[in-house]
């Protein structure tokens, strides 16, 4: 009995850490391409399989991350950056709540403007710089407009899309406790709609990032992490170029995961109100 009880704690046992180690080691497969990737980038420059003017080392890289850091130049670039970056996220996003909550509460509004938004969202984004450039310039302005054209279109979509699929058995609910328009709106159709509003949000937030390196690197006025891919590109200098990716990759990381921590805390605190 002894060794049958014995078995089955270890069988037990293995059943319950078998899980964890599958956890444990999901954590590090994404790591597997990235590691893979530097070590290609590393032996292909120590042994000069590609021209190294065309791709330097990562000790080069490293040199001159070390040179941008501290001579401040990498702070001004990513302030200058992140500041035109959370402007233009800003003023999107809030026009955007507001055009896709009357396209979605609407049906008049709905008819009146929503061909036009959907005509007008078919537009590639890279396509209004011409226009910008010529009614805003090149400076601060005309990019803070792209930016907000990048993070406006997924928060209206997505804010119109969450508030029109509300499930209609919620709304019976609410026509049966006789809630008015602005209760039914409020305690029903907006929190019915969060979880599309906070995708339309994530997406702006990233697009906008994008948007941010694209008009930097197409207006070249003034300061940013885009400006310094056009240094490097202009001087022919692959380290700082390749700088420049890293730090907005290292960027756009941090902004996608901070987003998903306050999705999910703001989700848990909407929950329990």
């Amino acid at each position: 009995m002894s060794a049958l009880a014995s078995s089955s704690d270890r069988a037990e046992l293995s059943s319950t850490l078998t899980p964890l180690r599958l956890r444990g080691s999901g954590r590090w497969r994404g790591w597997v391409l990235p590691l893979a990737a530097l070590a290609l980038w590393w032996l292909s420059s120590h042994l000069q399989l590609v021209n190294s003017a065309l791709l330097v080392s990562p000790e080069k890289v490293v040199a001159t991350a070390w040179e941008q850091i501290e001579s401040g130049r990498l702070w001004r670039a990513l302030s200058a950056s992140l500041a035109r970056e959370a402007t233009g996220f800003l003023i999107g996003t809030v026009g955007g709540l507001a055009l896709g909550a009357l396209l979605g509460l609407s049906p008049w509004f709905n008819r009146l403007v929503g061909p036009s938004f959907n005509t007008f969202k078919q537009i590639s984004l890279f396509a209004w710089i011409p226009l910008i450039s010529v009614w805003f310039g090149l400076g601060d302005v005309a990019k803070v407009v792209f930016l907000s054209l990048a993070a406006l279109v997924p928060v209206v979509v997505n804010t119109c899309d969450g508030i029109r699929t509300t499930p209609p058995a919620l709304l019976d609910v609410a026509r049966v406790y006789r809630f008015t328009r602005w209760q039914t709106v409020a305690q029903v159709v907006l929190p019915a709609a969060l979880p599309a509003i906070f995708t339309g949000i994530y997406l702006a937030l990233i697009y906008s990032w994008l948007a941010t390196i694209g008009a930097e690197y197409l207006l070249v006025a003034g300061a940013g992490i885009g400006n310094t891919l056009v240094e490097g590109s202009e001087h022919f200098r692959m380290d700082l170029v390749l700088f420049g990716m890293v730090v907005i990759g290292g960027v756009g990381w941090l902004l996608n995961a901070s987003a998903r921590v306050l999705e999910r805390r703001l989700s848990r605190w909407l929950g329990r109100a």
